[in-house]
């Protein structure tokens, strides 16, 4: 099995802008004007232009404001405070500013298309801490 993550985005060559600033992933593959392939994680990310309004998963309709959802990447860093600060340099919205937990440290932000994020720094123990 494998891992791939599909984020629905209004402006594709926006988002692309964004996620590469923000993370350094790199441009892998293009698929025509409106889908593009993101490298330099452990699983591929596909940006896919959604107009907003438009049907998806379960009948809800495609909104950019920022909405929850149960499914939220954590991307594991080495430094949190200097990725949030790359982060949001490239257009990201602090909602929870870094702090300390048991298994290192931890951001909440928030992509410029409405999806959350965290930024996770793990101590030397990480989730084993917890137990």
């Amino acid at each position: 099995m494998s891992l791939l993550l599909n984020i629905d985005v209004p402006d594709v060559e926006a988002a692309q802008r964004f996620y590469t600033e923000a993370f350094g992933l790199k441009v892998g593959r293009r698929f025509g004007a409106d889908f593009v392939e993101l490298l330099g994680w452990p699983a591929p990310v596909y940006l896919l232009t959604k107009k907003a309004g438009t049907v998806g998963a379960g009948g809800d309709l495609r909104r950019y404001e920022r909405h929850w959802t149960p499914v939220h990447p954590d991307i594991v860093v080495d430094d949190v405070d200097a990725a949030v600060a790359r982060a949001v340099k490239a257009g990201a919205k602090v909602e929870a500013l870094a702090k300390d937990a048991p298994y290192g440290r931890i951001a909440m932000l928030a992509d410029p298309f409405g999806h959350g994020f965290c930024l996770l720094q793990f101590s030397e123990n990480g989730y084993d801490a917890l137990l």
